[in-house]
């Protein structure tokens, strides 16, 4: 079975970011445990929701008021699906109250008076399905744990608050670190930011596909579900959670039943749908509830399903909400798809910059791939090379290694043109110091207003025009492609890439020359 689209709770420490004074907090007796460390005495591991509680509340208390804090910050908020199985789950999670505009208040970075932050703590001592870190930055972190475990970290030693605990009947054990210490999924893994790129490439989408589905993960295990479209986005856009975390999903199927054909024989899945009226729902079910939401979309004006398993389905791309600033401080990771990572390879990308990367394709229409560390960049037909070619295959080979410059980095449509002849020296310098020479040349095209000579001795070599105003015509001679022409060279423009060229004049500087 896979592993499901959620964040574990139980972190090791992560070093230097764990503050220097942490304890755990128990009502459990250290005498009380064996040679091991395994708890044997008899207190329960549930709260007594009366005195016990109350002294875990005061002993969190007293240990903020020796720190200096007032206020803390919910991290990594989670709602459902976090219980310890001790305790029936509560409606509401013992949030309603604390939060009056619903369940998105309680999302991340969101800062709360310390009674508030005590409400939150009780909550979790009575394993109402509700979780989160509380911190204050630098100086404070409470952490609720297994079996009514309490792990609080200060910048300071609170040594009254280690008098308070003991008075109140509860046991403080210094420690090294908590073990809900936050630590990332992966260290190296660079999270894409919701920014003006992200936003420019969700428009585009929304653009392509008409409209599409972004999903607002505001806690863990906790989403709400929006159809963008042109009209829409903005006003989307306005109404979402801080720091939430966005899944941008193809729009929903109007063929309901296509939709719950979907739907696997077991296992986890979130189903979406639209009503009528346009209002979106979502919910997660199994297996056993499979029958009972296929009835709920009977009604239903378009459906999806998507798996809950990690690496199934996967969004278009995701991303994170910055703060108002623009710096990303929520800390979770959002699932990565091609997109995102072909976004983090972008990042690294800068105009002039050169790579190294291997022909993939030699389209028809004269474009030509190139992988450059896993992304296929693009050069068009002018970028290939300086010189005149018929087809781009006479330049370039398919796995051939080429060495190319950047042009530009396309975040919205996540495009990268590069430009071979870049990193060729320029041959049209020296051309223009030809003016003047004469020279012999093949004809190799005719055109209403004159010809054009090839006036180097290569089968690549640039070619000029002979204007008619500049064909000597006394002669009566007929040229045709492949003739050789005498012509003279009287202009180089280097901004257009063009050369002009005379046989009126190369024949009388032949005649002068005799």
């Amino acid at each position: 079975m896979n592993a499901i689209r959620t964040h574990p709770r139980l972190r090791p420490p992560v070093g230097s970011d764990v503050l220097p004074y942490v304890y755990r907090v128990t009502k459990y007796d250290p005498g009380d445990r064996d040679q091991y460390g395994h708890y044997v005495g008899t207190e329960p591991v549930t709260s007594d929701h009366g005195p016990v509680e109350a002294a875990y509340l005061q002993v969190v208390a007293a240990f903020a008021e020796d720190t200096g804090v007032d206020q803390l910050a919910i991290r990594e908020p989670q709602l459902g699906g976090v219980h310890f199985g001790l305790e029936p789950p509560v409606d509401g999670y013992s949030l309603a109250g604390l939060f009056p505009a619903g369940p998105a208040g309680f999302h991340d970075g969101a800062l709360v008076p310390v009674g508030v932050g005590l409400e939150l703590v009780r909550a979790m001592l009575r394993d109402n399905g509700a979780w989160c870190r509380l911190e204050a930055e630098g100086s404070f972190t409470v952490h609720v744990g297994w079996d009514q475990y309490l792990y609080l970290g200060s910048s300071r030693p609170c040594e009254a608050a280690l008098t308070r605990t003991r008075a109140l009947g509860l046991f403080p054990e210094r420690l090294k670190g908590s073990p809900y210490d936050f630590a990332p999924d992966d260290p190296a893994y660079v999270q894409r930011p919701a920014d003006a790129d992200f936003w420019g490439r969700l428009s585009w989408t929304v653009s392509a596909h008409r409209a599409v589905f972004l999903e607002e993960v505001f806690a863990t295990n906790a989403s709400r579900w929006h159809r963008l479209t042109r009209d829409t986005i903005e006003t989307v856009r306005s109404q979402l959670a801080p720091r939430s975390q966005l899944a941008v999903w193809p729009d929903l199927l109007t063929d309901v039943d296509t939709a719950v054909a979907a739907l696997p024989d077991e296992g986890l899945v979130e189903v979406i749908w639209e009503g009528k009226g346009g209002q979106i729902a979502s919910t997660v079910v199994d297996e056993t509830q499979f029958e009972a939401v296929t009835s709920q979309l009977a009604g239903a004006r378009a459906a999806g399903v998507v798996s809950m398993y990690a690496g199934e389905d996967l969004p278009l791309f995701t991303a994170v909400l910055p703060d108002s600033d623009g710096v990303l401080r929520a800390r979770w990771q959002t699932e990565p798809t091609p997109s995102d990572r072909d976004w983090a390879f972008l990042k690294t990308l800068r105009r002039g910059q050169l790579v190294t990367g291997t022909v993939t394709i030699i389209a028809d229409f004269g474009v030509t791939f190139v992988d450059i560390g896993g992304f296929t960049a693009m050069i068009n037909i002018p970028e290939l090379s300086w010189r005149p070619f018929n087809h781009p295959s006479d330049v370039v080979s398919v796995g051939q290694e080429i060495t190319a410059e950047v042009l530009d980095v396309d975040m919205v449509r996540e495009r990268v043109p590069l430009s071979l002849r870049a990193v060729q020296e320029d041959p049209w310098p020296q051309v223009a110091q030809r003016i003047g020479q004469v020279v012999i040349g093949p004809v190799t095209k005719i055109v209403p207003f004159g010809v054009f000579v090839r006036v180097e001795d290569r089968e690549d070599g640039f070619q000029g025009l002979v204007h008619t105003s500049e064909l000597d015509e006394s002669s009566g001679d007929v040229i045709e492609v492949g003739d050789a022409l005498q012509v003279k060279i009287i202009d180089v423009d280097l901004a257009r890439r063009r050369i002009a060229l005379s046989h009126v004049q190369a024949l009388a500087w032949r005649r002068s020359a005799a």
